[in-house]
């Protein structure tokens, strides 16, 4: 399966991947990837970000798009989760301070790992 890993300048790498992994760099401008990432995709293509806003856009263009720590973006619970962006965005404008993300465990690894299988499989 073809890999396409978009990723600002600022985050250049000299890692040498396998020959199925395409890289794409592109300007560091805020949202530069995200408007990259768009342009190449295509529906039944696989998204991986924890992006909310970008995985909505994603799943209007009716790909797949998961979450690394195994939640698979929907119809059904996009709405949500950007609305739990917003209102933290909107806490942490007033001062109040919001927890970050928890950490990448092993168990999340795991679950990314059957839900991607899962994916895979049914294409």
């Amino acid at each position: 399966m073809p890999v396409v890993l978009v990723s600002s300048y600022a985050h250049f790498s000299n890692k040498i991947y396998p020959n199925y992994v395409e890289t794409i760099y592109v300007d560091s401008e805020q949202e530069a990837a995200d408007y990259r990432i768009m342009q190449l995709l295509q529906q039944g293509d696989v998204l991986i970000t924890q992006d909310y806003g970008l995985a909505s856009l994603a799943l209007g263009k009716k790909a797949i798009v998961l979450h690394h720590k195994g939640l698979q973006y929907t119809y059904e619970n996009i709405d949500r989760l950007l609305e739990t962006r917003y209102l933290s965005a909107q806490m942490r404008k007033s001062g109040k301070r919001t927890k970050g993300p928890r950490p990448f465990t092993k168990e999340a690894a795991e679950n990314f790992r059957a839900v991607f299988k899962q994916v895979i499989d049914d294409e």
